[in-house]
């Protein structure tokens, strides 16, 4: 992985200041730049909101609402709140994720989000109890957990048994229940099928089949209307560095060909994305505390671990590594290092799940050198262990 120079120079910097250096460094640069080339490559009629969940960070928010993204994908009442402290409006807010509370649906209801997405018959009609108690209506999508799920993904969220969604076969139950609701407006469907996709072909099939989905509720009731359809993200990240990014310019193709084939121009579209806009605008950077060789390999001991970067041990996947050598003076004759080997890297933590990197090759470490994980600029710190061990939480720096 290549470093960028202002991005190193930030990292010798601040290891050059004293103490131990455990940090973010975010750029948030290409996340804009992300925003403004999809707005510009979409159909008209999709709508790009920020699934916030990826990094809750304010500049992470400030920069989606900069970029004019059409709002923010919440699964809380705190990323609400947070959401609406970096300007933007309650109407601006789509609530997904099961398990809403009904003190989140209330605020939700109060204050007029724009889509409530409903995942369960329960969750329908508690909205539904709190709607007439507060005399009004709310827009509402439908997720399903479909039949059919996208196999080459790092997450599914369909198929099978799921949390996410009513199950497709169960619809003909479902649906009109929900359609009964009397303050309950339903506009549409939410299909999420996976996350971390690199194939544009398979996000395009599940956009297919999702359109043919609509058309069939459509004919089965001929009052409904999905007006809007929310896709989900599902863009993805080439974690490994093989060269096959995920092609938007060629997903933006394929979704108007589909729009077009369907005579759906005059729908909306909900893209939701998170780790596809926020990963490469950061990097974790940890100090190598210690080196040994226990039982034919070596152990790098970093400063920070899950505690502080949860998801290579998480989703059992090796972010890109870097390593900034700091020629620090050696502390006795026999202290270890890596020469051309293949190591683990963990963290300071009393757990063997403290992994942040493993059988990862690097030509040269040293106690005192940085480790800089990339595309850690999703799903970083806050999805992190971070009370675990009562660690000093590491510093998120905001560089240009």
């Amino acid at each position: 992985m290549d470093i960028p120079q202002h991005i190193e120079a930030e990292i010798r910097s601040r290891a050059g200041n004293g103490g131990t250096l455990n940090c973010y460094i975010y750029d948030v640069s290409a996340m804009h730049k992300k925003i403004e080339q999809l707005k510009r490559i979409m159909p008209q009629g999709v709508e790009i909101f920020y699934a916030m969940k990826a990094n809750p960070h304010p500049a992470f928010l400030a920069t989606a609402y900069e970029a004019s993204a059409e709002g923010i994908e919440i699964a809380s009442l705190g990323e609400a709140e947070r959401a609406i402290g970096a300007g933007f409006a309650a109407s601006q807010l789509i609530y997904t994720g099961p398990g809403k509370s009904p003190e989140e649906l209330r605020w939700s209801v109060k204050h007029g989000i724009r889509t409530i997405h409903i995942e369960s018959l329960t969750e329908a009609y508690r909205l539904e109890h709190i709607c007439a108690e507060l005399d009004n209506t709310q827009d509402i999508l439908l997720r399903i957990n479909t039949n059919f799920a996208i196999h080459e993904a790092q997450t599914t969220f369909s198929g099978g048994s799921k949390k996410f969604g009513i199950d497709e076969e169960k619809l003909d139950a479902a649906l009109p229940q929900m359609l009964a609701l009397p303050h309950l407006n339903f506009r549409g469907l939410h299909v999420y099928a996976a996350s971390g996709v690199l194939n544009v072909d398979d996000l395009i099939k599940n956009c297919e089949l999702v359109f043919g989905m609509a058309q069939k509720i459509e004919a089965q009731y001929p009052d409904v209307a999905c007006d809007i359809i929310d896709f989900g993200g599902g863009f993805g990240v080439d974690y490994l560095e093989t060269g096959s990014d995920f092609d938007p310019v060629a997903y933006a193709e394929g979704l108007e060909a589909l729009i077009n084939n369907y005579g759906f121009a005059d729908r909306t579209f909900f893209l939701e994305l998170g780790r596809y806009l926020t990963a490469d605008s950061g990097w974790f950077c940890t100090e190598i505390l210690d080196i040994k060789e226990s039982r034919g390999k070596k152990q790098v001991i970093c400063a920070g671990g899950i505690n502080h970067f949860r998801r290579p041990a998480a989703l059992a996947i090796n972010h890109p590594l870097s390593i900034i050598h700091m020629d620090r003076p050696k502390l006795f004759d026999g202290q270890e290092s890596v020469r051309d080997e293949s190591v683990y890297f963990g963290g300071p933590l009393c757990t063997g799940a403290d992994k942040l990197a493993n059988d990862v090759y690097v030509e040269q470490a040293d106690i005192g050198d940085i480790a800089v994980f990339g595309y850690a600029g999703a799903y970083g710190l806050s999805m992190s262990n971070i009370e675990f061990l009562s660690h000093t939480r590491p510093d998120e720096v905001l560089v240009d």
